[in-house]
């Protein structure tokens, strides 16, 4: 059976070991503690992060104004190009020609000249009109514009216009005459040939 002396000895020995050891402060009062030592560190937290946001957000509004110039220069650009290349179209448009017109001019001025020079032998009138058709050809060649002439050519109706069939010595759909020569502009028809074209040889 425990003694009552000793029982009544532990209290008031608690005190005296807990002074001895160091340990006199309350668990409610770490808590306590704990708790102002957070609230203390909390604001100077919150106040540090305050200038990086503001950073933050200063350098994306910077980003987003630089990217808005850009496009703006890009549309800009845009629109210049747009611009001159519906000038070029409509300067093509207008001055298509132009080449071909100057190298027009000299068959005009042979051909003006032949006719105010009176009394000509046919000799020179034929010299004339030959200088002439020289100048013409150099100028259609200068075009591009090619001449289609397809004697003993197959018929081919994307470029040849048949007037007629007639009976040769030659396979059959063989142009045999050129009644009109043809002509193209750098590959494209602009006048078919007009022929006349072979049945093909009697049986």
């Amino acid at each position: 059976m425990q003694d009552p002396n000793q029982a009544s000895q532990n209290p008031a020995e608690q005190p005296a070991n807990a002074a001895a050891t160091g340990t006199t402060q309350q668990p409610a009062d770490i808590g306590l503690d704990a708790a102002a030592a957070a609230a203390d560190t909390a604001p100077e937290n919150g106040i540090d992060s305050m200038p990086k946001l503001e950073e933050a957000v200063r350098q994306a509004e910077l980003k987003a104004a630089e990217h808005h110039d850009a496009w703006l220069r890009a549309k800009a650009e845009t629109e210049n190009v747009r611009r001159r290349a519906q000038e070029d179209i409509a300067k093509a448009s207008k001055f298509a020609a132009e080449k071909f017109a100057t190298a027009m001019l000299p068959v005009k001025d042979s051909l003006e000249a032949a006719l105010a020079t009176e009394n000509q032998t046919v000799e020179k009138m034929r010299e004339g009109v030959e200088l002439t058709l020289r100048q013409l050809v150099s100028a259609f060649e200068g075009a591009s514009l090619v001449e289609e002439n397809p004697v003993g050519q197959k018929f081919d109706p994307n470029r040849h216009q048949a007037i007629s069939m007639i009976e040769a010595d030659a396979e059959a759909n063989t142009v045999v005459t050129v009644l009109q020569k043809g002509y193209l502009l750098n590959e494209r028809v602009i006048r078919p040939a007009m022929v006349m074209v072979s049945k093909g040889k009697s049986q």
